[in-house]
């Protein structure tokens, strides 16, 4: 064990959670700001020190980050549903109160996690998009996630002192309970089509690798102030990744199609049906997910190759497997408890067809 000393905040979600498992293998030392509901059976088995406290009450953040090398933000609403009041305060606000903690007691840097939904909707192009494309790019109604990234980083720009930004894809992986179990739910119930033709490559890439990345990007001399893309540049298109999980979880592969136009205009009447009615969890369908899953976008990561030395090293079919190796035994542990327990992770069949 090192003296060097790493805060993360958000430990417990997917990408933390990844972290702190490979900051503990190296023989760092791991804090992790949790607040008093949080799960950590995961952590304190790592034997990562706990620290209850909340973003949102910045009074104790000094002390919880003193004497912090390297503070890893983590933390952040995830995903596209919600009022604006609830991404302000876990995004925007949360931000603010933990750079001005980092400001008061002088940490060494500060690795802030933001996400490729920063640059917003580009329009589509043949080459891949660097760090360099402007950010905020063709907003459309109720965008709050990416307007609360966009508004967090401007924040970020702000700190006066070590900070580097780092911008993942979509991420899966072991530990995963947002994403990937929207769509395992999706499929259990046939909700699932492929959008338009399904050669797009989707930017997937796996947790362990984006934990690898920033990590390295926490450490690197040059990447003071820099920002960059952890992505995958597409490894697999929409159709054989769904091919993928059907043939892992033995079920029929998805024929059914629609078109992009039509999946997207179904997903904002969903929104618009969902907030009329004030529906508190995301409707089954919106613009996000259709993006997701159904939009052609590429992400440069030459910079983070050329700089920090990283490129994802786990495959597609790798990533799926450990995950729901994951979800399997999850949902085991959680039947064991007498919880409600998921129809889809239970009938992985781990072997898979590959084809």
């Amino acid at each position: 064990m090192t003296d060097r000393l790493n805060v993360i905040t958000g430990a417990t979600g997917l990408l933390g959670s990844h972290i702190a498992e490979q900051l503990c293998e190296r023989g760092e030392r791991v804090r992790a700001l949790v607040r008093p509901s949080s799960d950590t059976t995961f952590l304190k088995q790592l034997g990562v020190e706990l620290a209850v406290g909340d973003l949102n009450d910045p009074a104790r953040l000094p002390d919880i980050l003193n004497g912090a090398d390297v503070v890893y933000h983590c933390a952040a609403r995830v995903g596209d549903w919600g009022p604006w009041r609830v991404f302000q305060r876990e995004i925007i606000d949360a931000t603010a109160n933990l750079l001005d903690a980092c400001r008061t007691a002088g940490v060494g840097r500060v690795l802030h996690v933001s996400s490729i939904i920063v640059y917003g909707h580009p329009r589509l192009r043949d080459t891949c998009f660097t760090e360099e494309e402007p950010l905020g790019q063709n907003l459309r109604l109720w965008d709050y996630y990416c307007r609360a990234k966009v508004r967090a980083e401007e924040l970020c720009r702000q700190y006066c002192g070590d900070l580097t930004i780092v911008r993942p894809s979509w991420i899966y992986g072991p530990r995963d309970r947002t994403t990937l179990p929207r769509l395992l739910k999706a499929l259990d119930a046939g909700r699932v089509a492929i959008i338009g033709r399904g050669d797009n490559l989707l930017n997937i890439v796996y947790a362990g690798d984006v934990a690898e990345g920033a990590i390295r990007a926490a450490n690197h001399p040059q990447a003071k102030g820099q920002a960059y893309n952890l992505s995958s540049e597409g490894e697999i298109t929409q159709g054989d990744f769904l091919d993928l999980l059907a043939d892992m979880l033995d079920r029929p592969r998805i024929r059914r199609r629609v078109s992009y136009q039509f999946a997207y205009w179904g997903g904002f009447l969903s929104e618009l049906i969902g907030r009329l009615i004030r529906l508190h969890r995301p409707p089954h369908l919106t613009r996000y997910a259709v993006a997701l899953v159904g939009r052609s976008t590429r992400f440069s990561i030459a910079k983070a190759r050329t700089q920090l030395g990283w490129q994802p090293c786990i495959g597609i079919y790798e990533g799926v497997r450990r995950t729901l190796e994951w979800y399997r035994k999850e949902c085991l542990n959680r039947a064991l408890t007498g919880e409600a327990v998921p129809v889809v992770p239970l009938q992985a069949r781990l072997g898979g067809r590959r084809t």
